[in-house]
């Protein structure tokens, strides 16, 4: 009769696992690839915009790859943002174990850009990451997934099929900067412990187990955890209605929570109002598409209307909010006037040979660079008006010019160049509880004490 124990133990996982979605909001703890890492804010900021440039420069690869219309561009996930040196890579990283009994530990970038969990294990050809790849011959509880299952056929992988061997659905998935994974999809249990909460498993999780895995990764990384719409993404998988993050403020190194499923109580640690915005229509893929209506610098709105940044009908343009890209662009000309209107209104002269960006010299007797006044930076969202803190697009940067001639101010707005795209980053939604509310198709935003959540 031992068998009756395990049977009813299995029916309250069942219902555990059908309730767990609606009834709970979990918990992780990201990274920032810098934390810890002892940068200044210019070598910080130099990196940003690196990394930040070839995200923007996979985007127009992939929108001009394609011959014609570009719903089939737009598919391509998104380049992770790196540049071809070891401290230039993800952005932000999940932290959870993998297996059981003894879960082993992953770092993935969180990536709203795709959509597919992997992490390398089985390596035959791998990037070097400082502690071990995962070993799923020490799960007691992985399974490859069938090459017979829906998700291997219709999952959105680009490229998938049968393993000759046994039978366990492989997959390739390659990035738009030329970084790919190549392994077999398979299930298990993940399991997250943040500091603050208690462990919770998560059975029978699909993800990539990457074989071949080549590309500019960085040694503190250990795969891509997908958190837009396709059906392989961690949200999609746990069938939740909301997910969320609170980047905490990059300069400090702290740790940022990500939350998956509702939390208890949007006001904690509130600072201001609750705010939402649709998503706007978008093509096949992954990323999380707003409609953008306008900016406004200070005392002037900027001479742009709302075509300016919407999706054509070919697949171009359009704004997306970006979890995986560190500063926001805009459209050449959308930039180009947005630092005149800085310069009109800004009380401090240019600085001369500040990398290339626009900064403003601070004289030595001015004793906190944080009490100048700064125009604001609003963007005009379908319903509502997004008021970026001036720490989110100001930096206090020293040495400004390299010479040790002095400190300034830099805005860090980067452009797109010749495309019309935009893309909301990561430094501008600091200190923003950012809620991708997945069931009412909308994103919810408020600016929060993210370190105290």
């Amino acid at each position: 009769m031992a068998f009756i124990p395990c049977l009813l133990f299995l029916a309250i996982l069942s219902a555990w696992q059908a309730t767990w979605a609606a009834s709970a909001a979990l918990r992780a703890d990201l990274t920032h690839v810098d934390s810890g890492r002892g940068f200044t804010n210019g070598e910080l900021l130099r990196g940003m915009a690196a990394r930040s440039t070839a995200r923007a420069a996979s985007l127009r690869y992939s929108s001009s790859a394609r011959p014609g219309a570009s719903s089939e561009a737009v598919t391509v996930p998104m380049a992770r943002g790196s540049t071809g040196r070891e401290d230039y890579g993800s952005e932000y990283l999940i932290h959870f174990g993998i297996g059981t009994p003894r879960p082993q530990p992953v770092a993935l970038e969180l990536d709203t850009g795709s959509d597919l969990i992997w992490m390398q294990c089985a390596c035959i050809v791998c990037f070097d990451q400082s502690f071990p790849v995962v070993d799923t011959s020490a799960s007691a509880t992985v399974r490859g997934l069938s090459c017979t299952d829906p998700l291997c056929g219709s999952g959105g992988l680009p490229l998938s099929g049968c393993a000759a061997d046994d039978n366990v659905c492989f997959y390739v998935y390659a990035y738009a900067d030329q970084s790919i994974t190549i392994g077999k999809i398979m299930e298990d249990t993940f399991t997250f412990a943040p500091n603050s909460t208690g462990v919770t498993a998560l059975p029978s999780l699909r993800f990539g187990c990457g074989a071949y895995n080549t590309g500019d990764f960085i040694s503190n990384e250990s795969g891509v955890a997908g958190f837009g719409r396709g059906p392989l993404s961690l949200p999609s998988q746990l069938q939740i209605t909301r997910f969320s993050y609170c980047f905490t403020t990059i300069v400090d190194g702290r740790t940022s929570p990500v939350f998956l499923g509702t939390p208890d109580s949007l006001e904690a640690q509130a600072t201001g109002p609750i705010q939402s915005t649709p998503f706007a229509p978008s093509p096949a893929g992954s990323s999380y598409y707003l409609s953008l209506k306008g900016i406004t610098v200070g005392k002037t709105r900027l001479p742009f209307n709302a075509s300016v940044f919407a999706l054509k009908d070919d697949g171009s343009g359009g704004t997306f909010i970006d979890s995986g890209t560190a500063i926001t662009n805009f459209p050449q000309a959308v930039f180009q006037s947005l630092q005149e209107a800085f310069v009109s209104q800004m009380p401090l002269p240019v600085a001369n040979n500040s990398y290339g960006r626009l900064c403003f010299a601070i004289s030595s007797s001015t004793a906190d660079p944080r009490k100048v006044p700064v125009p604001k930076l609003i963007l005009h969202l379908d319903g509502a008006d997004w008021d970026i803190p001036r720490e989110n697009y100001m930096l206090h940067v020293q040495d400004v010019d390299g010479t040790g001639a002095g400190d300034g101010l830099c805005v860090v707005i980067d452009s797109s160049g010749d495309d019309d795209f935009t893309i909301i980053g990561n430094f501008q939604q600091q200190n923003t509880h950012i809620v991708y509310d997945l069931n009412a198709n909308k994103m919810i935003f408020l600016p929060a004490r993210c370190n105290k959540l």
